[in-house]
Order: C-alpha cells, then sequence, then structure tokens
C-alpha cells in the first residue's frame, strides 16, 4: 500500500521561497509533485526517475528542484522566487504515468512533465502567494 503525506504548505510573498516535503511508504518508483489551481485540471510540475533523472514544467524551471532521499522516504521540492500564478494546491505522487496511464520508470528529456498523470496521490498541500 503506497501512502503520500505531504507538509510544508502556508502562505508567502511574492519572490519568497517554500520548501514541500512529501514523506512516502510503499513506493519504489518514479514520483513527482503535481499542482492544481482553482477551476483548472491537475499538472505535473516536477518528476524524478528511479534513476534520479529529473525534469521540470517549464514555468518552474530554474526556480523549482525536486529532490528524494530514498534513505528517509522523503520527496522534496524546494520553491523559489515564488510567483502569483504559483498559487495552488501541491500534491505529491507516485507511480508517474504518461498516456494511457502507461507506467513511467525513466523519464525521457522531451517528457511533457505537465501532461503525466500517477497512480498514487497524497492528499494535497496548498501554496499560497500574496502580499
Amino acid at each position: 500500500q503506497v501512502r503520500l503525506v505531504e507538509t510544508g504548505g502556508g502562505s508567502v510573498q511574492p519572490g519568497g521561497s517554500l520548501r514541500l516535503s512529501c514523506a512516502y511508504s510503499g513506493s519504489s518508483s518514479s514520483m513527482g509533485w503535481f499542482r492544481q489551481i482553482a477551476g483548472k485540471g491537475r499538472e505535473g510540475v516536477a518528476a524524478i526517475d528511479t534513476d534520479g533523472t529529473t525534469l521540470y514544467a517549464n514555468a518552474v524551471k530554474g526556480r523549482f528542484t525536486i529532490s528524494q532521499d530514498k534513505v528517509l522516504s522523503s520527496l522534496i521540492l524546494q520553491m523559489d522566487s515564488l510567483k502569483y500564478e504559483d498559487t495552488a494546491m501541491y500534491y505529491c505522487a507516485a507511480d508517474l504515468r504518461g498516456p494511457r496511464m502507461i507506467p513511467i520508470q525513466l523519464l525521457h528529456p522531451k517528457t511533457d512533465v505537465t501532461a503525466l498523470s500517477a497512480a498514487y496521490w497524497g492528499q494535497g498541500t496548498q501554496v499560497t502567494i500574496s502580499s
């Protein structure tokens, strides 16, 4: 049974930073962070595969960093230079899926992170950017 629990959300001013953590168990597959803006669908933000390869959505590239500590079973999303448009509910996910929900273990450099899905989800943590 895969379990994912996110912590670290909150409110911060534009230009600030937040660090999201996901404590997981039961997963040894590719993982990622997704977000859902109110009224829109959920989309991928950052992904990491079983080899440690990372990919990012263009909207966050250079500002967000995904990392994983397999010893502590923790997935981290470090978010810097936050913008108003980063306001969303953020979800930790495991067992990433591509089109037709085909499992992805290794990320291809041209993978569209925003189009990924996942088999397992956390409950989400709210991130709000406001002045």
